[in-house]
């Protein structure tokens, strides 16, 4: 069975990627990071239902990017509130985020002898962040194939996979409860309550409940407040 590294942060979209990359045959290992995120309890999420997922093993970096800063996840700035869906690029954007995470994935791949990276980056029903557009990973697997012993010494050419790409959230749901995912198990949301309750007012759970509402379906997780009602 072929590796694959998925990166999985415990949310709506990595977990689908999960499913995905088994369903394609892959043993999968799972890579989510600590990185001083304000959200922490999405990484509860992904250490509690990493097993149960079929996820093979599960790897948790520190990367402190608190440090940085920058970032409304990462620092002491507001999160928007029922922001406009826009071209905007929002404060709850992190900086070189994904492509930090991609470098770590792909050394992780290369010392497991895979070539083959999953990531839940979204193109349609997304937060406009630059790190999750096709021109990005096109340019990360050409540098993936240029930096790597393993590439260069022909083992192999590194795949960024990027299934949900162009699909819209609604799609991503409905292929997620095909392949068997409970999305009670995610956690979505930038500023969570002391009880663990998503806001439902930031983006993320702005663009989750739209797609569970396009969907037909009801959101399992449980929220403070649900935008537009």
């Amino acid at each position: 069975m072929k590796k694959a590294i998925v990166l999985y942060s415990g949310g709506l979209d990595s977990t689908t990627c999960v499913a995905i990359a088994r369903a394609a045959g892959y043993e999968v290992y799972g890579l989510s990071f600590s990185y001083g995120q304000r959200h922490s309890i999405e990484l509860e999420c992904a250490k509690k239902f990493a097993p149960q997922l079929g996820i093979a093993k599960h790897l948790i970096l520190d990367v402190d990017m608190r440090q940085i800063g920058g970032s409304a996840l990462t620092a002491d700035i507001a999160v928007p509130e029922n922001r406009p869906i826009d071209d905007e690029i929002p404060i709850t954007y992190v900086p070189a985020r994904n492509t930090v995470f991609l470098a770590y994935a792909l050394a992780w791949a290369e010392a497991m002898q895979s070539f083959d990276i999953y990531i839940g980056v979204n193109a349609v029903d997304y937060s406009g962040y630059p790190d999750c557009r096709p021109e990005f990973i096109q340019a990360f697997t050409q540098m993936a194939n240029l930096a790597t012993k393993a590439a260069v010494e022909k083992q192999g050419r590194y795949t960024v996979h990027t299934p949900l790409m162009h699909m819209s959230k609604a799609q991503i749901i409905h292929t997620g409860t095909q392949l068997g995912i409970d999305y009670a198990l995610t956690h979505s949301c930038y500023a969570p309550d002391s009880q663990g309750r998503a806001c439902g007012v930031c983006d993320s759970c702005v663009l989750r409940l739209k797609g569970f509402r396009e969907a037909g379906m009801q959101d399992p997780v449980t929220y403070t407040t649900v935008s537009g009602e």
